[in-house]
């Protein structure tokens, strides 16, 4: 539960068996799901906040309780539609990997598989909510720093860090943008194909930082 939340669940009393809590909890899942949908179908500038409102059954007060505005609302849908594909991800590596391949791969196959399963997240995770570039360039760091985690599991630590980070924040920008560009074709190429091809540009890059 994020603070506004927080505020408008500790102002009223249980109504209908729910606490003002779990009503306020409600209707906030509610607001996500229904941008979820909408940013995920559509173009940013074709959803409005009534849109969603409309979608979720809530009224524009219950909206501004919880979000700001509709960027705030889409930086938090982002958010929580980034941590679900991560997750996925770091449960496709295995815990002690043999090989920057044997971790990597895998990874990376699950990656494609969640989004295109996924089609409404992978339209607000990789096109609706990068279009605000200070989000964008926090996601590429986010992830960057997600890699590094995974990149521990092979045990070792980089003997130039600022390489290390820099490198690492290249190789999510480039696959986001290979990725976008698989999204803007309606995810018509195989996946398993272009998991291949992404793993390898991974290592390419990876197997640079043993270099000094």
């Amino acid at each position: 539960m994020n603070d506004r939340t927080a505020l408008v669940a500790r102002r009223g009393e249980n109504y209908g068996g729910r606490s003002r809590e779990e009503r306020a909890t409600d209707r906030r899942d509610r607001i996500l799901s229904s941008a979820l949908h909408l940013f995920g179908t559509r173009a940013y500038d074709d959803v409005t906040v009534a849109d969603v409102c409309a979608g979720a059954r809530v009224s524009k007060r219950y909206f501004y309780e919880h979000f700001v505005d509709r960027p705030d609302l889409v930086r938090a849908l982002h958010r929580q539609q980034n941590e679900w594909l991560l997750t996925g991800i770091a449960g496709a590596a295995p815990e002690s990997p043999g090989s920057l391949d044997e971790m990597l791969r895998p990874s990376v196959h699950r990656l494609l598989e969640m989004l295109r399963a996924n089609p409404e997240r992978a339209q607000v995770i990789y096109i609706n909510a990068p279009r605000m570039e200070t989000r964008r360039r926090g996601v590429l760091r986010e992830d960057a720093q997600f890699l590094a985690a995974l990149l521990r599991r092979m045990g070792g630590r980089p003997t130039d860090p600022l390489r290390h980070e820099r490198l690492l924040l290249a190789l999510v920008a480039g696959l986001s943008e290979v990725i976008i560009d698989w999204l803007s074709r309606d995810m018509s190429e195989d996946p398993g194909l272009l998991a291949d091809h992404l793993t390898d540009y991974c290592l390419a890059i990876l197997n640079t930082l043993t270099t000094p």
